[in-house]
C-alpha cells in the first residue's frame, strides 16, 4: 500500500501548530499593548475645553494653590470643577477684554455655567475620595502630574487598577507631609528613607491587606 501522506507531514503539522500558538501570542500581546496604551487609557491625551485654561500660567506663574478653585478637594469626595464666578473674581479686574475670555464673561453675563469636562474621570464603577487621600499626604502631583507645567491640562496617569494598586501594595513610597501636598516641586529627602514609614503610621494608613481588598475601590 502506498503511502498517503508525504514524510514531512508531520513537520509541517507541528511547525503550523507552533505558528498558530505564536500568532494568538502576538494578537494578545497587541491587544495587551492597546488595553495599556493611551488610546484607550487616554493618558497624555489634551481634551478640548470650552476655552484654553493653562495651569502653568495660573499655578506655575501666578502661583495659585489648588483650592483656590478646587475648594471641596479637603472635604468632598470630589475635587469640584470651580464656577465662573471663581473666575470673574480676577478677570473682572483683569483681561476684562481678552477675546479668549469672553466664553467666559458671557456665562457670568448669562448665568449660564461653562461645560468642562473632566480630564481624570474614574468609571462609575470605581469609588475614589479625594478627602481621604488629601488626609492621607498624597499629593496632587502623585497622581496629577507637574499641572503647574502643564499650558493644557492632560492625563498624567493611565488610571488603570495596576496603578491604583502599586501604591495600595506600598503606600510608604508615596505619601509626603500634609503641609507638601499642594507643593507641585515637593521631593522626598534623600536623607530620610524612612519618611514615608513614619508617616504610614502618623496618619494611620491602613494595612496593605485592606487597601488592596476588592470592597476598598468597588462598592
Amino acid at each position: 500500500m502506498s503511502q498517503i501522506f508525504h514524510r514531512h507531514t508531520n513537520i509541517y503539522s507541528r511547525l503550523s501548530i507552533l505558528a498558530v500558538i505564536g500568532l494568538v501570542a502576538v494578537l494578545g500581546g497587541v491587544v495587551g499593548m492597546l488595553h495599556l496604551s493611551g488610546y484607550n487609557t487616554n493618558q497624555g491625551s489634551i481634551v478640548e475645553q470650552p476655552i484654553q485654561f493653562s495651569h502653568a500660567h495660573h499655578v506655575g506663574g501666578e502661583g495659585i494653590d489648588c483650592r483656590y478653585c478646587h475648594t471641596s478637594v479637603e472635604e468632598s469626595a470630589f475635587a469640584n470643577i470651580p464656577p465662573t464666578k471663581t473666575c470673574m473674581n480676577c478677570h473682572s479686574q483683569i483681561w476684562t477684554n481678552a477675546p479668549i475670555l469672553e466664553p467666559v464673561r458671557a456665562s457670568f453675563r448669562d448665568n449660564k455655567p461653562l461645560h468642562w469636562t473632566r480630564v481624570n474621570d474614574l468609571p462609575d464603577f470605581v469609588y475614589f475620595n479625594h478627602s481621604i487621600h488629601v488626609r492621607k499626604g498624597v499629593g496632587c502631583a502623585t497622581c496629577h502630574g507637574r499641572v503647574d507645567k502643564m499650558p493644557l491640562m492632560y492625563q498624567e496617569a493611565n488610571l488603570q487598577m495596576n496603578w491604583c494598586v502599586n501604591c495600595h501594595r506600598d503606600p510608604a513610597q508615596y505619601v509626603r507631609p500634609r503641609e507638601e501636598v499642594y507643593n507641585m516641586a515637593w521631593e522626598r529627602p534623600g536623607n530620610d528613607p524612612d519618611l514615608g514609614k513614619r508617616l504610614v503610621q502618623e496618619y494611620k494608613i491602613a494595612s496593605a491587606e485592606q487597601l488592596t481588598s476588592c470592597s476598598t475601590c468597588h462598592r
